[in-house]
C-alpha cells in the first residue's frame, strides 16, 4: 500500500502539472467565460480523458509507450491534427465575432452550441496529447510500488482524479460567474482567436515531434 506522504506527493504534483498553462486551461477559459453550463461540460469531457491517462498510466501504459514507441507516434500526429482543426475553427469563429459580437451573455452562450458538443471538445483536447502518460509515469513511478494491488492502483487514479477534477471545478465556477463573463463579453472574439493560434502551435508540436521519431 502506497504511503499517505507519498500519495500526497503525487497529488501534489498533478494539481501542479494540471494547473500549467495547456490546451486544456485555454480551451476551459475559453469556454467557461461564454457559459458555466458549457464549462462544466468541457471540463467534464477532459477530466473524461485524465481518468483514462490516469488508469492507463498506474497500470503501465508508459512501459508500453516505451515498448512501442510508433503507436505514440502515430497518436501524437492524430491528436495533432485534431488540435489545428480545432484551432482552425476557433480563429474563424473569432475573426467573424470581431464583426458581429454577441449582444449579451444570452447570446453568447447560445453561439456555443449544444453542451454535448463542448463535452466532445474537452474529450478530444485532453486525448489529443498522449504525453500526460509519459508525465504521470514520470511523478508515480518513484513513489508506486513496481507491482501495486488493485487496492493501491485505485487509490492512486482516484486521488490523481479527484484532485485534478477539484481543480477545474473550482477554476469553472470562479471565471464563469456573471461579473466574469460580463467583462470578457467584448474580449470573446480575441479570446477565441488567441486560443485558436494557441491551438494550432500546439498541433503543429505534436506533428513535428512525432514525425521526428519516424
Amino acid at each position: 500500500m502506497i504511503s499517505p506522504g507519498d500519495l500526497a506527493v503525487i497529488v501534489g504534483l498533478n494539481v501542479l502539472g494540471a494547473a500549467a498553462p495547456g490546451p486544456d486551461v485555454v480551451l476551459v477559459t475559453r469556454t467557461a467565460t461564454r457559459s458555466r453550463r458549457h464549462g462544466w461540460a468541457t471540463a467534464l469531457g477532459i477530466q473524461t480523458g485524465v481518468l483514462m491517462w490516469c488508469t492507463l498510466t498506474v497500470f503501465g501504459a508508459a512501459a508500453l509507450l516505451n515498448a512501442f514507441p510508433h503507436v505514440l507516434t502515430y497518436i501524437q500526429i492524430v491528436g495533432g491534427a485534431i488540435l489545428i482543426a480545432m484551432g482552425a475553427s476557433n480563429v474563424r469563429s473569432g475573426v467573424q465575432e470581431r464583426h458581429y459580437p454577441p449582444a449579451n451573455l444570452a447570446e453568447a452562450e447560445e453561439r456555443l452550441g449544444g453542451v454535448r458538443a463542448s463535452y466532445l471538445k474537452g474529450l478530444a483536447t485532453n486525448l489529443a496529447n498522449p504525453k500526460i502518460v509519459v508525465a504521470l509515469s514520470a511523478m508515480i513511478a518513484p513513489l508506486l510500488p513496481p507491482s501495486p494491488s488493485l487496492g493501491t492502483a485505485a487509490v492512486v487514479i482516484v486521488a490523481l482524479w479527484l484532485s485534478a477534477f477539484a481543480l477545474f471545478a473550482v477554476f469553472v465556477q470562479v471565471v464563469s460567474t456573471d461579473r466574469v463573463r460580463r467583462k470578457f463579453l467584448r474580449a470573446g472574439p480575441y479570446i477565441d482567436i488567441g486560443a485558436g493560434a494557441f491551438f494550432v502551435v500546439v498541433g503543429v508540436t505534436l506533428i513535428v515531434r512525432g514525425a521526428l521519431t519516424f
